[in-house]
């Protein structure tokens, strides 16, 4: 990578443009922009969420989680580049099955919420979902590797999980929607 961020301040995007990593300008507000933008803050929120407390493993799989993320933003920046495997795909798809054993069957919708950690697990999903649904927009637009749509779709699903494993960490349990609740 070489010297490549020795100067951040450059103004090269004064005029509403943004370089990608083959050399090429794009608008700020091109599809290929926003889903690197919406895959940048799922990272940056589930660096908030490593900062709770929870199970030293789950956080070794959460930072790996990160580097992919990473990854999925080189892959985005560079159309026509491929950084994500099926192989990752595959390791949620482990990932989910691990913690989806232990937890008791869903028989209502679940509310976001209990534990802190819990919460911050479900704002993840829900960038998880908004950054899968930007680069489905992408691929509506223009050839890309499927692999980044599956991983998302895959992650969001674990987060999900996570917050509930989460609940169970901090010695609570699912925060149960109530249809029949008084409004």
């Amino acid at each position: 990578m070489g010297n490549r961020l020795s100067k951040i301040a450059t103004r090269t995007g004064d005029k509403g443009t943004t370089g990608l990593g083959d050399g090429s300008r794009i608008a700020k507000d091109a599809l290929r922009v926003h889903a690197m933008g919406d895959v940048d803050e799922l990272n940056s929120q589930i660096s908030v969420l490593l900062c709770e407390d929870m199970p030293e493993q789950m956080k070794q799989e959460l930072f790996s989680i990160q580097h992919d993320l990473f990854d999925m933003g080189g892959e985005l920046c560079i159309p026509g580049y491929t950084m994500i495997t099926d192989a990752q795909v595959e390791r949620l798809d482990a990932l989910l099955e691990k913690y989806n054993a232990d937890l008791p069957a869903l028989k209502d919708f679940i509310l976001p919420g209990g534990s802190r950690a819990a919460a911050i697990a479900n704002v993840c999903r829900t960038v998880c979902r908004r950054a899968e649904r930007a680069i489905v927009s992408v691929g509506n637009a223009e050839a890309i590797n499927e692999a980044p749509r599956q991983y998302m779709n895959r992650l969001s699903d674990l987060l999900f999980v996570l917050s509930r494993v989460l609940n169970r960490y901090a010695g609570g349990s699912d925060v149960l929607w109530e249809k029949e609740r008084q409004r």
